[in-house]
Parts: structure tokens; sequence; C-alpha cells
């Protein structure tokens, strides 16, 4: 799935993400309830306006959950095994809006790194938020 180059250049970008993990989650998360309205309706109980400490605190819980999934790809299903469950059967998120915040996810990042994510960086970080999402979805089958 990943070659070894890729995924070094996964670790690399989630080390330079986790500083400013609010900042990119919360936009992402912005991101994704402009452009797909029908994902706020999870977000109903919280303040989801820009720079609000809810959108913030959820935005960095999702940076945070993907470098760490990233510190070993092969063992992904196991470390986001409660993330699985929890949005699976206690909240019951639409398995689709996995991929939309993957994809929101990778234009937010492309926007925050700018010229330092090349083609290969972008490709990588496909590849991974791509599994990253179908690993939240498998709980659904």
């Amino acid at each position: 799935m990943l070659s070894k180059k890729e995924k070094e250049l996964i670790a690399e970008i989630c080390g330079k993400l986790t500083p400013v993990a609010e900042d990119i989650g919360s936009d992402a998360l912005l991101r994704m309830f402009a452009t797909f309205p029908g994902t706020k309706t999870y977000f109903s109980h919280l303040d989801i306006s820009p720079r609000s400490p809810h959108l913030l605190s959820h935005g960095k819980k999702i940076v945070l959950a993907i470098a760490e999934g990233a510190k070993d790809i092969s063992q992904l299903a196991v470390s986001l095994g409660p993330l699985q469950t929890f949005h699976a059967y206690q909240l019951r998120i639409v398995p689709t809006n996995f991929k939309i915040l993957s994809h929101c996810m990778l234009v937010t990042i492309a926007c925050h790194m700018g010229d330092d994510f090349t083609p290969v960086a972008h490709a990588a970080m496909d590849k991974y938020l791509s599994a990253f999402a179908a690993v939240l979805a498998e709980k659904y089958r």
C-alpha cells in the first residue's frame, strides 16, 4: 500500500502538523461544514463557529489521531479500534463523512504547507488519509 518513502513523508508531515493541530483540524472541519452542510448535524450541540473552543478541541483531536495512526501505519486498524467503535456505535456517524473529512483535511494541509506539499507528499497523504477513513468506516460493514 505505502512505500517506505511514503511512510517517512507522512511521518514528516504529521510532525509538522502536530504543533498546529488545533488550527489544521478546525480549518478542515470548517471546510467540511461549508461544503457539506449536512455534516453539521453531528455537532448541533456544540459551538462550531470559527475559533470556538469546541471546534479547536475537536480539530486537535482529529489531527492528533491522524498523527498517532501514522506512527505505525501497519497497525492502523488496531490503533483506531476505539475510535471505530465510538463513531460507529455511539455517534452513528455516516461512514461517507470520513471520506469527506479526509479530503477536507488534504486540502487544509496543502494550504498550510504550500510549496512544501509536493505532488509526492500529496499522493502519500492522500493514500494515508484514504486508509484512515476506510479503517474508521470498517465497523459499518
